[in-house]
């Protein structure tokens, strides 16, 4: 791992993009047996909630990318995405976000436990890399 001192962009967007892909095994691996356990329904709503999880995180990591290459671009040298394009496409995943959870809900007679699961499978992915940093950085 490489020293808080030298912790840049690129580093910060390493660990999301880690944190995006333990999610995406934890679902693989969490969806079989909630299946198994509480039904398909309960599986699709957790399925759900980690891909509502992962869209969220994937789309900070593009928010932060945008907003750091504009504050990084002085006196026009590079050339920043457009801030508006971004900021809208981020609130129309937002707002396809909220569909879904609707959706969801209300058609899925699964486990809302599975689908608070989901959602929190961004959280404790975004922790686990936290806490594999912090280790690096303390040891």
């Amino acid at each position: 791992m490489i020293p808080l001192s030298n912790f840049s962009d690129d580093d910060a967007r390493k660990v999301v993009v880690r944190a995006v892909r333990l999610l995406a095994v934890v679902t693989v691996l969490a969806v079989p047996l909630v299946w198994w356990k509480l039904g398909w329904q309960s599986a699709l709503l957790l399925a759900v909630g980690a891909a509502i999880s992962g869209a969220g995180l994937w789309k900070w990591l593009r928010l932060m990318s945008v907003v750091i290459a504009r504050m990084d671009t002085s006196g026009g040298e590079g050339k920043a995405h457009p801030m508006g394009s971004v900021l809208a496409g981020f609130f129309v995943t937002l707002a396809l976000m909220l569909g879904a959870l609707y959706v969801s809900l209300k058609f899925l007679d699964g486990s809302v436990y599975a689908l608070v699961a989901g959602l929190a499978m961004g959280v404790f992915a975004l922790t686990f890399e936290a806490l594999r940093l912090v280790k690096a950085w303390t040891v």
